[in-house]
């Protein structure tokens, strides 16, 4: 077996790879065009990033490693059409960025956009319409105005658009809360496990009509690129929170600055936007029912851990003629 990969990996990288694959093995590991175009055409794997140059030149190349789970930037039309495998890395940040997205839902429930405000200008007064004390206490059988400001998760509803490794993650943290869990995914089935019935794409604006948070965890592909336009959000509730975990390209965003506008959404938490960086100047910024995060929902000390052990896997898989891990679809993209 002869693999390449480009651009290097560090010394550390290749040692725990040579450890997982026999001697007789060959690794080709290099930062330079020329070393890997050379190295091709009797390439059986390849890890990094490839170009449709270094794809022409191989002429037994069984397997390409991704070293990114998502594919928007990956995939290019000879890639897809050439037989070999396509693995990714998904899967490596599930639970962390479920728990992103539980802080998103804990901060718009517990209303602390207002009371950061309020902190940087020293006001110590409970989110809500009254303006004096007593109308923060309620009476038997009545709901305060403080009370409407803030939510009980198990009287919500959450919805997730994507449900694989992420989006499964997601509803787990969410049932914990007693939420009502609804999903809409390409693949339609039951989760017995979740008592949840995951629906297929037709019904995605039923879900959006029955949820208080809405949450895309869905991968960028020629199906998702701007669905979540002005005419499918206007299916959400008033009250809803639209939460964007997944890409940025999924939702457009002069159609959901409209919509917030409009009055159409409570608000949006976006870890992702479609331009990034997103620009200074952009109307969300300044938004007080918008929490924006910097692409940062996958971040944790684990990651770097969990990406190499995924590597190894597939290389002894690929070693021992075995399936692979995170085969793809790789027309779309995921």
């Amino acid at each position: 077996m002869k693999m390449v990969i480009f651009p290097a990996l560090d010394e550390a990288r290749i040692h725990a790879i040579s450890g997982v694959i026999s001697s007789t093995d060959q690794l080709v590991n290099t930062s330079i065009r020329e070393d890997a175009l050379a190295a091709m055409p009797d390439a059986d794997a390849f890890f990094g990033k490839l170009t449709p140059d270094l794809l022409v030149a191989a002429t037994k190349l069984r397997w390409v490693q991704s070293p990114t789970a998502s594919l928007e930037h990956y995939v290019f039309p000879e890639l897809v059409a050439h037989p070999c495998q396509l693995t990714n890395m998904r899967g490596l940040f599930s639970d962390v960025i479920a728990d992103h997205v539980m802080a998103f839902v804990l901060c718009f429930a517990r209303n602390f956009p207002t009371y950061w405000s309020q902190q940087r200008n020293r006001v110590w007064a409970p989110a809500g319409d009254a303006m004096s004390r007593v109308d923060f206490v309620s009476a038997p059988g009545q709901v305060s105005p403080v009370d409407r400001a803030h939510q009980h998760l198990a009287d919500c509803s959450l919805g997730v658009f994507g449900v694989g490794a992420i989006g499964r993650e997601i509803l787990k943290r969410a049932a914990a809360f007693g939420m009502s869990l609804h999903g809409v995914d390409a693949v339609q089935r039951r989760d017995d496990d979740l008592g949840v019935d995951i629906c297929g794409p037709e019904r995605i604006e039923e879900m959006l009509s029955k949820c208080d948070y809405v949450v895309i965890a869905a991968p960028h592909t020629p199906r998702t690129q701007g669905l979540f336009g002005r005419k499918l959000l206007r299916h959400m509730r008033p009250t809803g929170v639209l939460i964007n975990i997944g890409r940025g390209a999924i939702v457009p965003l002069d159609d959901l600055t409209a919509a917030l506008n409009a009055g159409e959404l409570r608000g949006a938490a976006l870890d992702v936007c479609e331009q990034e960086p997103l620009p200074t100047d952009h109307p969300l910024w300044t938004m007080e029912n918008v929490l924006i995060t910097p692409h940062v929902a996958a971040a944790s000390p684990r990651v770097a851990e969990r990406h190499l052990e995924t590597l190894l896997d597939n290389v002894r898989r690929f070693v021992a003629g075995k399936p692979l891990r995170n085969v793809v679809n790789k027309a779309e993209w995921y």
